[in-house]
């Protein structure tokens, strides 16, 4: 194993950008999650809106992520990054004004969901594809750490950002709308932030070859290729199917933590971040580690504990022990999906990249089919009933793809 620096790949400059609007994008993120679960859940009390506005951003995300690989694979993925952030803060800064208002309903999230996803669909692909082409192979696991390092550096500070300042607000001269109204414009200007980091980058991620071939044939080729790879389709399987379940949690944390630790907007924040200081955790040891052997074989390892600490989770009552065992659970989801991610990123050749990153966006539309009866669960039985759901699912469609893809045990380095 070759240890590496830790941040090793931030000496590139291009790279540096790439983590700061990586890092802008996501701390925008991460506190929009917060704002409207909030915000929802206070005008329905219901788990399952919760769900289908979550829905509303994964299904165009995933629907259009088709369109977003073939573009990735065609055109400067810097552009692709640049003018949809743009078009993501902007659409933000119209919906908070909207909320400042008190004339936000649920159907305007979901609305408004529908149209980041489809943007997020075209900017995803384009961001995940470029890295290999701005870092050295040998840096591609430290690299990818540290990318997924700015989403999890974002789950600490944004989550309790968002909810100590809508409960500072409340509590003063704002009611709840206007609160969360002035956390989303916040939340546009870092979307906007990441869209000019993103200008100064030096590297434009043009084709290597102009395709000579139409976008539905380019399409055609990025299926076939998948079909054809096994290796390749069971990486993607492994990356999306007991995730589906596993990430269904996160849906669930402002019911959790309403019903069963009787928290507040504050509490749901530290909960959350206390899951990203886990998950910064997950980021920083595989960006330490660098280069090891035994890939698949461990990645399997980490589905199983993903599946134990959600159990864990849903046996808490306090939020102390939900904190410290949320923190568990997110340490090992993230080395679970970077480990699955690497891995997918070597074992796939520069110019189909971005549509095989597309197509791993398209198959996360089997996330809902776990949002739904998850959902449902919480809301007719109990939040703590949908998270033991969960965790058998998670374990065992973790087992059954061992099953099926047994090369997965010993895949090391993409091959």
């Amino acid at each position: 194993m070759r240890e590496n620096n830790l941040f090793e790949s931030l000496k590139i400059k291009d790279f540096r950008l790439l983590w700061i609007s990586s890092a802008s994008n996501a701390f925008g993120g991460q506190m929009r999650t917060i704002a409207q679960g909030w915000l929802i859940y206070d005008i329905t009390q219901s788990p399952l809106a919760l769900t289908w506005v979550t829905l509303s951003f994964i299904v165009p995300f995933a629907i259009f992520s088709l369109v977003g690989g073939v573009v990735a694979d065609r055109i400067s993925k810097k552009n692709i990054m640049i003018y949809s952030q743009l078009l993501n803060g902007g659409a933000t800064c119209v919906l908070a004004y909207i909320i400042f208002l008190g004339e936000a309903d649920f159907w305007h999230f979901i609305y408004f969901g529908l149209f980041n996803g489809a943007v997020g669909s075209l900017s995803i692909p384009a961001s995940f594809s470029i890295v290999p082409e701005i870092v050295r192979q040998e840096n591609l696991v430290n690299a990818n750490a540290l990318q997924t390092s700015t989403f999890n550096l974002a789950s600490v500070t944004g989550p309790i950002f968002a909810g100590s300042l809508i409960a500072v607000l409340s509590s003063g001269n704002f009611d709840a709308n206007e609160s969360v109204g002035i956390v989303f414009f916040m939340i546009s200007s870092l979307f906007l932030l990441a869209a000019v980091t993103a200008v100064f980058m030096r590297h434009q991620g043009r084709p290597v070859n102009i395709p000579q071939t139409s976008s539905l044939e380019d399409f055609r080729e990025g299926i076939e290729f998948v079909k054809e790879k096994k290796l390749i389709l069971g990486l993607m399987i492994m990356g999306l199917v007991p995730s589906a379940f596993g990430k269904s949690m996160h849906f669930l944390l402002p019911a959790f933590t309403e019903e069963v630790i009787g928290g507040g907007p504050a509490d749901l924040g530290m909960l959350t971040s206390g899951m990203g200081i886990g998950a910064l955790l997950g980021s920083v040891v595989l960006a330490k580690l660098g280069d090891f052997r035994n890939k698949g074989s461990i990645m399997f390892k980490l589905s199983y504990g993903w599946a134990v600490t959600i159990l864990m989770f849903a046996f808490t009552g306090s939020l102390f022990a939900a904190i410290v065992v949320g923190a568990s659970t997110a340490f090992v989801s993230t080395l679970f999906g970077s480990l699955n991610m690497i891995l997918t990123q070597l074992a796939t050749p520069q110019p189909i990249r971005g549509r095989v990153m597309s197509l791993i966006m398209v198959m996360s539309g089997i996330i809902p089919v776990a949002f739904l009866p998850v959902g449902a669960i919480a809301e007719y039985l109990s939040v703590e009933m949908a998270l033991i759901f969960t965790a058998i699912m998670l374990a065992l469609s973790a087992k059954l793809l061992d099953r099926f893809f047994p090369r997965l045990q010993t895949i090391d380095r993409g091959h």
